[in-house]
């Protein structure tokens, strides 16, 4: 079943990478008591998602946070490393929280992972493609882009538009 607006997201366990190392971070640890601006992408450095997607979000972090966001978070079925050089590389570091769903259980717990291996480009099961506002634990907002490449229900534009309709 896939998740909605008005369900809690489930308990699970993602990556990030810290000053320290990779460090394990709880769905209640990273949406309790915050608004959370969450996106996912189904591959770091993949063309849609290093070029235009990440991007959007990474130039309309401050517009965002204006709207009442506290935190703006990326997932992908990445390892932690990729997700920090990715994030390195974007420029992203300080303003978005690198989430890695490594086995993609998150994806799959929300029923929202897509299996690409018939690609042809090595991928596997990812993450669809996806924006959510999640509030406490709770999703406010949910837009997904039902194929790759497409990105424009889940781009940052789009999602600071639906939030002036619930905050």
């Amino acid at each position: 079943m896939t998740i909605k607006a008005g369900d809690r997201l489930p308990d699970a366990k993602f990556m990030t990478m810290t000053a320290d190392g990779p460090k394990p971070m709880t769905t209640s640890e990273i949406f309790g008591g915050k608004k959370v601006a969450l996106f996912a992408v189904p591959g770091a450095f993949t063309p849609t998602c290093h070029l235009q997607h990440l991007p959007g979000f990474v130039q309309r972090a401050d517009e965002l946070k204006a709207k009442g966001v506290d935190t703006i978070a990326c997932t992908a079925v990445n390892d932690v490393f990729v997700m920090d050089e990715w994030a390195k590389a974007t420029g992203s570091k300080d303003k978005i929280v690198m989430l890695t769903d490594d086995s993609a259980a998150f994806a799959k717990a929300i029923g929202l992972e897509i299996d690409l291996t018939g690609a042809g480009i090595g991928l596997g099961v990812r993450s669809k493609r996806y924006a959510m506002l999640v509030e406490d634990g709770v999703v406010k907002v949910l837009n997904v882009d039902e194929s790759p490449p497409a990105h424009d229900k889940s781009s940052a534009e789009t999602m600071c538009k639906l939030i002036d309709n619930v905050i």
